[in-house]
């Protein structure tokens, strides 16, 4: 029985979705619209983390002494430091090495070998490069070098580099910020046009409700066909829009690729596929029902 009744719930609930054809269609067009900026948002996530890994990865802490430092000084601090659990290495670059590495980086430049040429001593000064064993170790690096305060110290370039990783964290998470709001803001016009469209439903239906009332029809005999609606409006834009990223997302790779090599924004969308699908799925049924059932609520009286 329970069976036979789902089935007519289903069967009404699909002649009402294709009775009102055009307005379906509407309310699907603008549930894709919702989906599509929900789904970038996910992208722009794995975008932001790729980012922002790409770049604590590549940070180190370096450490700039005084002119006038002692090289057994400095290695004592290298040994000191490298005891620390959270230093994977510490490696020393003297004034020579330092020297050489930038003379061979600036190799094709005249006017920088004509001004060290000039200068005759070696402008430049011995380091320390930390590696930490994990990117989050560099904050308690940092805050055991402010503590020793070692006095032939005379620059630290982390902190600089952490601004910038802070600001461009703070920057991507203002976008998704922004994204989260454009996305409520369309939900909350999908949900009012889809229920419109329900309650143009229930209008257009009247009479089949009043003679379903009269033969003594439950209240969620009548309801589901409306709740059924809701489930097709969301569940179809889901469809649309998880194939519709099947071509963007693989038009969009290697433009993306250009400016982040370690993101592959195709690849990421095929290895995500079932996961992303059903947020899709359950952010487009949701918004459907919703809207349904406010609707229901609202016009239906039984």
């Amino acid at each position: 029985m329970f069976k036979i009744t789902l089935k007519r719930i289903i069967g009404s609930g699909y002649q009402s979705f294709r009775r009102n054809g055009w307005l379906s269609t509407a309310t699907i067009m603008v549930m894709v619209l919702v989906l599509f900026v929900l789904g970038n948002l996910i992208f722009l996530g794995a975008i932001a983390g790729t980012v922002l890994n790409a770049l604590e990865s590549k940070i180190d802490i370096s450490m700039y002494f005084v002119t006038s430092a002692p090289e057994e000084g400095i290695l004592g601090v290298k040994r000191e430091l490298e005891s620390l659990p959270d230093v994977k290495e510490v490696s020393y670059v003297s004034k020579e090495q330092a020297l050489e590495i930038f003379r061979d980086k600036h190799r094709q430049n005249a006017l920088i070998a004509d001004a060290l040429e000039e200068i005759g001593d070696n402008p430049l000064v011995a380091s320390l490069n930390i590696k930490a064993r994990d990117p989050s170790n560099y904050a308690v690096i940092s805050e055991f070098l402010l503590e020793k305060n070692y006095p032939t110290v005379d620059k630290i370039n982390y902190f600089e580099n952490q601004i910038v990783i802070d600001r461009l964290a703070n920057i991507l998470s203002s976008i998704r910020g922004g994204g989260a709001i454009l996305a409520v803001f369309l939900s909350l016009i999908a949900v009012l046009v889809a229920f419109n469209t329900v309650r143009l439903a229930i209008y257009t239906m009247r009479e089949e409700i009043g003679i379903m009332r009269l033969v003594g029809a439950t209240s969620w005999f009548i309801r589901g066909p409306f709740l059924i609606n809701g489930v097709l409006y969301g569940g179809i834009s889901a469809l649309v829009i998880t194939f519709l990223f099947f071509p963007l997302s693989w038009l969009a790779a290697p433009k993306l690729s250009f400016l982040i090599p370690n993101f592959n924004l195709f690849s990421y969308f095929i290895s995500n596929f079932f996961e992303f699908f059903g947020i899709m799925i359950f952010a487009g049924i949701f918004l459907g029902v919703t809207s349904s059932f406010i609707a229901i609520r609202r016009y239906l009286q039984i």
